[in-house]
Formats: C-alpha cells, sequence, structure tokens
C-alpha cells in the first residue's frame, strides 16, 4: 500500500509558474470527470498556419492505414528548402489520449525544422473513449512503419528516427518504442519523453499528492486511464504497451530522455521509467525540473524553467541525431 506524504495546503510552484494558475481556471483540465471531456475538448487550439507564424516550413497532409487498416491522417512538418535526408521525428500529441489533435502544441517540430532541418511526421490517432487501447498506440506504431517505409520520398534518414512525444502523448511514444523493439520493427534513433503518461495504477506518492491542484491532477488522470483502458484500469493483465510502466523488461530500448515536473502527477512514474532503462543497462537522461506543474514547457514556454527545459531537450535530439 502506498503510504501517502500529505502535502501543505498550496503546494510551492515555481513563482513564475504560480502566478499563471488563477488565470488557467477553468482552461485546464483540473479535477475532469468523463462529462466534463467534451468541454475540454472544446478549448481553441492554435492551427497549425498560426504556429507557423509565416515562418518557411510546410505542412503537408497524408492518409496512410492505421490500426485494423482503417484510414488515419498524418502531416508532415519540414523546411521548404529541405533536401538532404536528414533525421526524423514521429511527433505524438498530448491531451491524455483522450483529447486534442496532430496540431496540438506542434512548436517544438517546426523549431526543429528550422533549426535543426528536421522532418517530422505528426499523427492523428484515434482517440479514447471511442478508440479505446489498442487503437491509439497501434495507430502511432503504423504512422511509424509508413514514415520508415517512405523515408526516401520523405528525405529522411532510415535510420535516424526519434519518437516524441509529451503528456499521453509521451505514453504512446514510450508504447510506441517498446512495439518497434519487440516487433522488430524500424530502429530507432532514440525516444523523447515530456512528462510521459505511463502509469496506470496511479499508486505513486506523486500521483496521491497532486490532486485538484496545477493544470493536470489525479482525478483528471483516473478518468482518461478509465477511457483508455474500458474500465481495466488498474487490473493486474493491462498491457505494457498501454501503459509503458508495466514494462517488466526496459533492456534493448533507444537512448531516452525524460523530463518531468517536479510538481506533478507523473513525476514518480518518470522518474521510475527512466532509473528502470538505466538498471537494464540502457542510456536515460532525466531532468525534473524545479517546482514546475506539468506541461509547463507548453503553458509559459518563456519562464526561466521552461527555457532550460526546452533548450536540455533541444540540445539532446541534436547530439543524438549527430552521432
Amino acid at each position: 500500500m502506498t503510504t501517502v506524504v500529505p502535502l501543505a495546503n498550496e503546494p510551492q510552484f515555481d513563482p513564475q509558474l504560480a502566478e499563471l494558475l488563477p488565470a488557467l481556471k477553468g482552461f485546464v483540465p483540473v479535477g475532469m470527470t468523463m462529462e466534463q471531456l467534451e468541454y475540454f475538448r472544446g478549448m481553441p487550439q492554435p492551427s497549425i498556419e498560426e504556429q507557423i507564424n509565416g515562418r518557411p516550413v510546410t505542412s503537408v497532409d497524408h492518409t496512410i492505414r492505421g490500426y485494423n487498416g482503417d484510414e488515419i491522417v498524418v502531416s508532415v512538418i519540414s523546411r521548404e528548402d529541405h533536401q538532404e535526408a536528414r533525421g526524423g521525428v514521429l511527433g505524438i500529441h498530448g491531451g491524455g489520449m483522450v483529447m486534442c489533435n496532430r496540431f496540438a502544441s506542434a512548436y517544438p517540430l517546426i523549431d526543429w525544422a528550422m533549426e535543426l532541418d528536421i522532418v517530422s511526421v505528426t499523427v492523428e490517432y484515434r482517440l479514447a473513449p471511442e478508440h479505446p487501447y489498442p487503437y491509439g498506440v497501434e495507430d502511432c506504431y503504423a504512422a511509424l512503419e509508413w514514415m520508415h517505409a517512405n523515408a526516401t520520398e520523405l528525405r529522411i534518414d532510415p535510420e535516424k528516427l526519434v519518437v516524441f512525444g509529451g503528456s499521453g502523448g509521451g505514453g504512446l511514444a514510450a508504447g510506441t518504442t517498446l512495439l518497434a523493439r519487440d516487433r522488430k520493427g524500424p530502429k530507432l534513433r532514440g525516444q523523447l519523453l515530456q512528462c510521459p503518461m505511463i502509469d496506470d495504477r496511479n499508486e505513486t506518492l506523486s500521483a496521491h499528492q497532486f490532486d485538484n491542484v496545477g493544470v493536470w491532477d489525479r482525478t483528471s488522470n483516473i478518468t482518461a486511464w478509465d477511457a483508455i483502458l474500458a474500465g481495466s484500469r488498474g487490473q493486474e493483465d493491462v498491457s505494457m504497451y498501454a501503459a509503458p510502466a508495466r514494462s517488466k523488461d526496459l533492456s534493448g530500448l533507444p537512448p531516452t530522455f525524460i523530463d518531468v515536473g517536479g510538481a506533478e502527477v507523473f513525476r514518480d512514474e518518470a522518474i521510475a521509467y527512466a532509473t528502470g532503462i538505466l538498471n537494464a543497462g540502457g542510456e536515460a537522461e532525466l531532468h525534473v525540473w524545479g517546482a514546475a506543474f506539468h506541461g509547463f514547457y507548453d503553458i509559459a514556454p518563456n519562464s526561466a524553467v521552461a527555457r532550460s527545459c526546452i533548450a536540455a531537450r533541444d540540445q539532446w535530439i541534436s547530439r543524438i541525431l549527430s552521432r
């Protein structure tokens, strides 16, 4: 049984982040129940055109075959003058696997196109509860296979593929990486997991401590996992491809970057996952960012802690693709 260490009435968040929380109330999924899901799904998001903001970057849609052969859409984001085959990133959006779309927080994909000439493929995986596990992770794996099979056309080096995701997308990125290993699929150069959602059991200290605070809490996490696993959350037979923290073997994974806020639900499961990779003889770089809440790098990218986080993330992907 988990022994819960109580927090003070008001958790201590980084001052630059804490001052944003009052304005975020009602706009971030804290205490989200299934009845509120459609409300949060309806929150406005910047379009891909707004995120590109006039820079010489293109986004081209393709229809591919996802799980069960159904059609899904992916978008290829690249610099307009891209010619030489370089690294490729499969981008998997966040939103707890229950909300948002493939263009949610596409800023890093656009930045990497501009600064590193990376080609990214962002996938419109299907959301729970309408499409519970295995739809999401299988759609993402199908996008990875399509990306690898079409590397020449996309001008991607097929030996320099990275899977990237944050929050729910981080969980799907980890699950996709496990599938690639176990199915002997595309060989990955790395996986980049930001604040990943990887454990349906919600038994860690941080999973208990952060409820009704921050921007994603224990209640919202339970709601999302119930949707993803169609009522089997917490049961013994939950697949590691749905909840990668369930994996008993983290060997054979590519170099991994994991970061997480120091004041959020996912803190302890992210730390445990990085530790598991290291204990299995793998390579993992772990950052726990101070008193940061979930998704701080997207919500407050100009805060000091977010600037440090983004710099570390971008430096890692540059290093891993230049090996």
